[in-house]
């Protein structure tokens, strides 16, 4: 992290200043706002406390893209046989520590980021921000009023649940799984959500006898019930346990090991703990009742250009639209566009692509089959098997997957689908843009799809439309 408490920018020292945007959260939302705006010509102050970047390059995204690269041609080498002949591998989790430290973190030093903001015009205070009244902002002792309008991109922390017994306990959220220099030999993760998930197989692969516990009656509940029997077949092959609709009601730790109480069946033990439950806003320092917000909200409410109020608005996760980089950066464009009067489209979400990155992958875009019932539509379904296909014959080892398609019967539009196996997320691209697009299934079902690749089995799937 650099050390600096402020880049270049205006003359400022202790006194108070007046620029023409302030943006508390310099995440990858805050920092795409605050850098496209001061490139354009605008004063603009970004108010950082940790990382410029936020989660996604240090703890997030990339970095557990990166074990799961490493996680994932671990799996390769062990299905050659049967396949190209016969190979072994011994798993490294000092190369994959090596890499993220090198590549994907710069050992968690934000200096890059920070010199390509200031290059950009923009100026750092390296601070909590607070709201004392619209468009003024209180940090490091100075308040700071802003001209145009004040952006807040301040994220989510992980949500720890109040299990007894939890709180005082060593226990992992993503950020220490992320810096772990060695693998533990036992893992019991808790949430069976994709980030759960991603790192459950991930150290199993390397090493780690994983359990997985969830209080929901399935793994990715908010996915197709078809996802989570794949996912979870998957896991049993490779000897990752699964406890779903397994409570836990009180966690202790001995000092080596931790223990699991649950409501149902045994207690699980293990080396480390990996609570993966969720993650929350926390609004109530950023002191957004001084501009009439509920500071106990669970997001910030925000219009179709991510106005959160007069002269206010927001980005990234704490709008509630969920913790993905893309959706991130979709709003910041959003936001810039607005502060600088120029004329371009409203947020929209019916089209919001979302990966769980393990192996296989599963992308899904839309809404799920529940939920387009839930909204009364006449719903038609379709799922063909990726196996099935000829790409996915072609495969062979690791070829698990399936496409599924929820359509609305009466406008013949693609509400949702979900696209899980090899380069599930790969595949789901075409998915996307036909909701986006709102292409109608007519127009789909006489496309020409590439043979033999996986997103053909897009066209099977749409052939059982007609079944």
């Amino acid at each position: 992290m650099s050390t600096d408490t402020a880049a270049p920018g205006p003359k400022d020292t202790d006194a108070d200043l007046e620029v023409d945007v302030v943006v508390i959260g310099m995440g990858v939302g805050g920092e795409a706002v605050a850098g496209e705006l001061a490139a354009a010509g605008l004063d603009v102050i970004g108010v950082e406390d940790r990382l410029v970047g936020g989660e996604c390059p240090y703890w997030g995204c990339i970095p557990t893209k990166m074990m799961i690269r490493a996680a994932g041609l671990v799996a390769e080498t062990r299905r050659v046989e049967g396949v190209a002949g016969k190979a072994t591998v011994t798993p490294d989790w000092s190369e994959v520590a090596r890499r993220i430290r090198e590549e994907a973190t710069a050992d968690w030093d934000d200096q890059a980021a920070v010199d390509r903001f200031v290059e950009q015009g923009g100026h750092l205070i390296r601070g909590r921000a607070e709201l004392v009244g619209p468009g003024r902002v209180r940090v490091e002792g100075r308040t700071v009023t802003a001209r145009r309008g004040v952006v807040i991109g301040t994220g989510t922390v992980p949500s720890i649940p109040p299990v007894p017994g939890l709180e005082g306990t060593p226990y992992w959220t993503n950020r220490e799984a992320v810096e772990a220099l060695d693998v533990p030999a036992s893992l019991a993760v808790l949430g069976g959500g994709a980030i759960g998930l991603e790192l459950a197989q991930v150290f199993s692969r390397f090493g780690a006898a994983v359990t997985v516990v969830d209080v929901a009656d399935r793994l990715l509940a908010v996915e197709e019930p078809e996802a989570s029997e794949l996912v979870t077949a998957v896991f049993g092959e490779e000897g990752i346990e699964v406890r779903t609709g397994a409570g836990v009601e009180r966690v202790s730790h001995d000092g080596s090991h931790f223990q699991l109480h649950l409501d149902q069946g045994g207690p699980v033990v293990a080396e480390r703990l990996l609570v993966a439950t969720g993650r929350r806003v926390n609004l109530s320092e950023l002191g957004v009742g001084a501009v009439g917000l509920d500071p106990e909200a669970r997001r910030l409410d925000v219009d179709d250009h991510l106005r959160a109020g007069e002269g206010l608005w927001a980005v990234g996760d704490v709008t509630g639209r969920g913790a993905f980089t893309h959706i991130a950066t979709y709003q910041a464009e959003i936001v810039v566009r607005d502060i600088l009067g120029q004329d371009g489209p409203a947020a929209e979400y019916d089209a919001l692509p979302r990966v769980t990155f393990t192996d296989p992958e599963v992308g899904a875009v839309g809404i799920t089959e529940a939920q387009a019932r839930d909204r009364g539509l006449t719903v038609r379904t379709a799922l063909a098997q990726v196996p099935s296909s000829t790409r996915g014959w072609i495969h062979k080892a690791g070829n698990e997957g399936f496409i599924k398609l929820v359509v609305d019967g009466d406008s013949g539009l693609l509400v949702g689908a979900t696209s899980a196996g090899p380069n599930g997320g790969e595949v789901l691209g075409a998915l996307a843009v036909a909701v986006h697009g709102r292409v109608p299934v007519e127009r789909l079902r006489h496309m020409i799809y590439a043979y033999p690749t996986f997103h053909r089995a897009i066209l099977d799937a749409l052939r059982e439309l007609d079944g």
